[in-house]
This record gives structure tokens, C-alpha cells and sequence, in this order.
């Protein structure tokens, strides 16, 4: 087993047990989707994901602090480009 000072990326290295609270009803959604022995596997995809939006978040909090704001109507010509749908400020009907 490796010890607390050894580094690994999240998703990596050996798996180790914790206690961990939930309230019932989250529990209860879990179980229903991925059964009782899904349970671990789905917390740690699950932990994955919130480290992810934490890291994206930081990132996009220091670009911000270098370089101001982002421009909403840029960013919403970006998105309409990579999914594919027109811009709610291009035309659209309110």
C-alpha cells in the first residue's frame, strides 16, 4: 500500500477504503442506477468529474484575473459552433 506523501493523478494508483456519509436519499438514487456493489466505482467517476470542474474552474478564474472577462456574445458564437445551433442573440425570437 502506498503511503499519504505518494503522488498520484486522480483515477490512479491503488484503491483505499474511506467512510464516507451520504444522505439516505442519495444513496438510494445510486443503488437504483448502478446497484449495491456499483456503488464505489460510481462515487469515484463521480469524485473524477468534481475534480475536473474544480481544476476547469481555477483555470478559468485565472484567466479571468490576466485577462479580464470573458465576452458573452463571443462566448456564446463559440458554443453555437461547436454544438452545432444557432446563437440565442442571432435572429432568435423572444
Amino acid at each position: 500500500m502506498a503511503d499519504d506523501s505518494t503522488d498520484f493523478l486522480p483515477g490512479d494508483g491503488p484503491s483505499s477504503g474511506i467512510s464516507i456519509s451520504l444522505a439516505a436519499g442519495t444513496l438510494q438514487a445510486i443503488r437504483e442506477r448502478v446497484g449495491k456493489r456499483g456503488v464505489s466505482a460510481y462515487l469515484e467517476k463521480a469524485a473524477q468529474r468534481q475534480i475536473e470542474r474544480d481544476s476547469l474552474d481555477e483555470l478559468i478564474a485565472d484567466f479571468e484575473s490576466a485577462n479580464g472577462p470573458a465576452d458573452p456574445e463571443a462566448v456564446a458564437a463559440k458554443r453555437a459552433r461547436l454544438t452545432g445551433t444557432p446563437s440565442s442573440g442571432a435572429g432568435a425570437a423572444a
